[in-house]
């Protein structure tokens, strides 16, 4: 083999690494034949068929599910190893289709909009969208709170996760963690039905999002100069109040924001009913609509330099 092949198989990774970004910042999410949906409608035919209300079979359920899309992964990394730019294009797509930022700005300026216009309703409606909490009593600054939370968390899941796991793992990397995560959405969440079939699925997606939270968290903090903020004071309140949230992931990051932004996050959510304790979560003033766009200028600069750490790993490897 060449020089310049071996430097080709070395560099396509990378490259589809940068162009899945590029292209997720240009375009978003298809609205139609979007991959991550297409895995959605299948793992829930197969919970049809596999659900009970008994841990045992929330691990079968979580391992095939996971298993398949990590096995079509390394077929195709096997199957192309020797054609440098179809792994560039491979990965490039997986990039493209595991990560979600363009769509989750898009989706919070929404909110923003809604409440700059003083339309509550809307806002409320909107803000749904993001996050799983009832939001049919909120007011602005709750609405606000909701959305900042879920762009701060949702930075960390759908931007930096899937970027480290792909310079790590290449393909299978991307699309298992994709598969992870979104099954969390699907099961991972407590309630009567999946209380024990979701366990398995739940805890995978916290072990695997333990390290990119904390990326994310320290690129947050890092970056809070970008929004007129302090790292020092980001770093404080990660200390301080992140483990006063439930999510041994999410709490890093939305007190690593709220630290950055200078307001105050956590409180109390409904979820079906049932009412949870996120804690609180920073020193500042409650979140008001404006500090919707600082949070997702501060979310796009975490997912910029989680793309450069991703491909000086990738590179590393190679």
């Amino acid at each position: 083999m060449s020089t310049l092949s071996r430097l080709a198989r070395r560099l396509a990774p990378a490259g589809g690494l940068i162009a899945g970004y590029v292209l997720d910042r240009m375009f978003g999410d298809p609205e139609r034949w979007h991959p991550v949906a297409g895995f959605g409608r299948a793992a829930g035919r197969l919970e049809q068929r596999l659900y009970a209300d008994d841990r045992r079979a929330g691990v079968l359920f979580t391992a095939v599910s996971v298993a398949a899309p990590i096995a079509a992964g390394v077929a195709l990394e096997r199957a192309t190893r020797r054609v440098p730019l179809v792994t560039g294009v491979l990965t490039a797509a997986a990039t493209w289709a595991v990560l979600g930022g363009r769509s989750l700005t898009q989706e919070a300026c929404a909110v923003a909009d809604h409440l700059g216009a003083e339309d509550l309703p809307a806002a409320r409606h909107q803000v749904g969208r993001l996050v799983g909490r009832e939001t049919a009593e909120l007011d602005e600054s709750e609405v606000a709170r909701a959305a900042v939370e879920s762009v701060a968390e949702n930075s960390s899941d759908a931007v930096v996760a899937p970027l480290l796991w792909g310079a790590v793992a290449g393909l299978p990397g991307l699309l298992g963690y994709r598969a992870i995560n979104t099954l969390d959405a699907m099961v991972g969440h407590r309630s009567p039905r999946y209380e024990r079939f979701g366990w398995a699925s739940a805890r995978l997606d916290d072990l695997v999002n333990w390290i990119p939270a904390r990326v994310s968290a320290g690129l947050a903090t890092l970056g809070a100069p970008w929004i007129s903020g302090s790292p020092k004071e980001a770093a404080a309140v990660v200390r301080r109040d992140a483990s006063a949230h439930p999510s041994p992931n999410a709490g890093v990051v939305e007190a690593a924001f709220a630290g950055a932004l200078g307001i105050r996050l956590g409180g109390r959510n409904v979820y079906e009913g049932a009412v949870s304790d996120r804690g609180t979560l920073g020193d500042g003033r409650p979140p008001v609509g404006g500090d919707i766009a600082r949070t997702t200028r501060l979310a796009t600069m975490v997912g910029d330099a989680a793309l450069v750490v991703a491909v000086l790993i990738r590179l590393a490897r190679a």
